[in-house]
């Protein structure tokens, strides 16, 4: 049977827990969805297949200059992200988490450091602090994936809210989404960010065994050959250890 722990929440928000199989930590927030993971051997390494995708904002970035960009992720989880991008690209890494427990949970579970001049954890209400002038026009890599409990839809999904991430991006910004599903509220997602950022700026992979569904915007849409995203590519996959090259075949430009 997997090992389990849990933390008392907060009013209003979900009881926090992990349960243990093998090598292998989730996070569950009162069910037994699966809200983010670790590998107990390489805890600063990203174990799930979509989180990695959630990475593929590094095609469109100088790879010598990412320690000096701003990462900032929207949901902890079980900070998978936050992690990779502080120790293993060495970027400045801002979190947005509106559970302090999932914070404690990260920080006693999931070797989540203690914040530092390169990783400040916010716990607040993302749709209120992506708003502050203070955030704006200083993200590189901006990853979302802002579920519920019950991981039936993004909680933040507005043509508003992805106006409000744009205006978080440097000019050679990315945004990357998690959507999980392809009904019709994929298509609806589509359409909000595509109506923030201009159908010319979004790209999308192929889902996931599992249903994810990773969608990047950029701040300012381009349109590189295969060519250069493959070298992008091979560069990312020897620096970061990501499957960059696998991205490519399915990772395209959805207008």
């Amino acid at each position: 049977m997997p090992k389990k722990d849990n933390a008392t929440p907060p009013a209003n928000l979900p009881e926090v827990n992990f349960s243990d199989f093998g090598d292998v930590r989730c996070l569950h927030l009162g069910t037994e969805w699966v809200q983010g993971t670790m590998l107990r051997a390489a805890p600063y390494d990203i174990e799930l297949e979509y989180v990695q995708r959630m990475m593929a904002g590094l095609l469109f970035l100088d790879a010598d200059a990412v320690a000096k960009k701003h990462a900032m992720q929207l949901g902890l989880g079980s900070a998978a992200l936050t992690k990779f991008c502080r120790k293993k690209l060495r970027m400045k890494t801002t979190a947005i988490e509106i559970n302090p427990q999932v914070v404690t949970a990260c920080r006693l579970w999931f070797k989540l450091p203690r914040d530092d001049a390169r990783l400040q954890v916010i716990e607040a209400d993302a749709a209120d602090e992506i708003k502050k002038p203070a955030h704006q026009g200083t993200v590189d890599l901006l990853h979302v994936d802002l579920y519920d409990h019950e991981a039936a839809a993004p909680v933040l999904d507005d043509a508003d809210f992805y106006a409000c991430c744009r205006d978080l991006l440097t000019e050679d910004g990315t945004m990357t989404v998690n959507l999980f599903g392809r009904d019709s509220s994929y298509v609806q997602s589509l359409v909000r960010m595509a109506e923030a950022f201009g159908p010319e700026s979004v790209w999308a992979f192929s889902p996931t065994r599992e249903g994810n569904t990773v969608v990047l915007a950029q701040r300012e849409p381009s349109r590189p050959g295969r060519a250069e995203l493959l070298e992008q590519a091979g560069v990312i996959a020897s620096r970061f250890g990501l499957p960059a090259k696998k991205w490519l075949r399915l990772f395209r430009p959805v207008a």
